[in-house]
């Protein structure tokens, strides 16, 4: 996992794991959104692993998944509030990064 820095406090990145989140913690991030949508593929950790350790590391963690086809203007209300209500650095995950980039964008984040 190489964050994105899309500005001093967003950031996107392919699929992190429950091993990342001290790393990411001690780099400053304060918040989580997950926009990867559970069992997407064989492998993927659960949002609820990633939640409980982030939480355990003092890290606020929100789930606002996208379909891999593009988010709808729900998942992009969804993400405004998520971002309205999460403190900054941010890092957003899907697989690649491509989808949190796109969202971010579509909610008017970057």
């Amino acid at each position: 996992m190489t964050p994105t820095h899309l500005d001093d406090d967003l950031a996107v990145s392919g699929q992190i794991g429950a091993g990342d989140i001290a790393r990411l913690a001690a780099s400053g991030v304060r918040a989580i959104i997950c926009n990867r949508p559970d069992g997407e593929e064989p492998g993927q950790p659960p949002f609820a692993e990633i939640e409980n350790a982030a939480e355990a590391a003092g890290i606020e963690a929100r789930y606002v998944p996208v379909s891999p086809s593009g988010a709808t203007p729900a998942d992009v209300q969804d993400m405004k509030q998520a971002l309205d209500g999460l403190p900054r650095p941010l890092l957003a995950y899907c697989r690649s990064g491509a989808r949190s980039r796109a969202i971010l964008a579509a909610a008017g984040a970057k």
